[in-house]
């Protein structure tokens, strides 16, 4: 199953990815967690009792300070490479998952000689000498070979599966906006996905619808005063559109004329 931007932002009970700091899905049977590479402030981060094979998504949660894995399908410690951009990480659960392996001390040495800053490992607190234990008897973790592909791949989906969510989400929160509105919805064919090569001539037009209903939707939420900020401000954009376009005019017959003569 395939972390969403709609669950997320359901579970909690947030507006945007971007302001949520705590998220809980626990046993939620997920698979792919890319959304999380559009959640740089993320702070406190459950995903036990899971399914996720793959850590290469968090890579760019710098903000993260707790994360727990516990009960997933993680195969080797070479996934905590992508943890390493992580400097305020210093909770991680990760037991139970098939990269513990059965050499306990040794697992704990190699975890922390990747992420040397943590302070509690599987719910134990991380001491002093184990960290410079760690520095001689952990091994190495060097970056899975396979892991710049999946950041691309979306942990190994199809990059259309994400592009189709996407693009349902769009359409319905777009509808939505304009239902608000007054105005009429759009087709689906106004969203066609970005990755058609039939359709890419689309994707000006679906941005420029998104910020036309972005625009008109915060006017709902300004007063009088900042409402005459905005007309004047559209009247000088408009006046310099006129404006170029009678340059354009007047400049097509001179280029006319000097055409002919040479």
């Amino acid at each position: 199953m395939k972390l969403t931007r709609k669950l997320v932002l359901a579970k909690a009970k947030a507006s945007d990815l971007e302001s949520v700091k705590k998220l809980n899905c626990w046993g939620c049977n997920l698979t792919d967690i890319s959304i999380f590479t559009q959640m740089p402030n993320i702070e406190l981060l459950t995903l036990s009792a899971n399914s996720i094979t793959s850590l290469s998504s968090l890579s760019t949660c710098l903000c993260l300070s707790e994360l727990y894995l516990r009960k997933n399908m993680i195969p080797s410690l070479s996934e905590l490479s992508h943890l390493r951009p992580l400097t305020r990480l210093r909770v991680l659960w990760l037991a139970e998952n098939p990269c513990c392996g059965t050499d306990f001390s040794q697992y704990r040495l190699t975890v922390l000689r990747c992420l040397p800053h943590l302070q509690k490992l599987d719910n134990q607190v991380v001491t002093e000498d184990e960290i410079a234990l760690a520095v001689t008897e952990g091994e190495e973790v060097t970056t899975p070979p396979a892991s710049i592909q999946n950041q691309f791949s979306n942990n190994g989906l199809p990059d259309t599966e994400t592009e189709n969510d996407l693009l349902n989400y769009n359409m319905e929160e777009t509808n939505k906006i304009r239902e608000e509105l007054g105005m009429k919805p759009l087709s689906r064919e106004k969203f066609s996905s970005p990755s058609s090569p039939s359709k890419r001539e689309t994707k000006p037009t679906m941005r420029k619808t998104h910020t036309l209903d972005a625009v008109l939707l915060l006017l709902q939420d300004l007063d009088e005063e900042d409402l005459h900020v905005v007309h004047t401000a559209t009247q000088n954009r408009l006046q310099m559109y006129t404006l170029d376009s009678e340059t354009l005019k007047e400049s097509q017959p001179r280029q006319m004329t000097a055409d002919i003569q040479q």
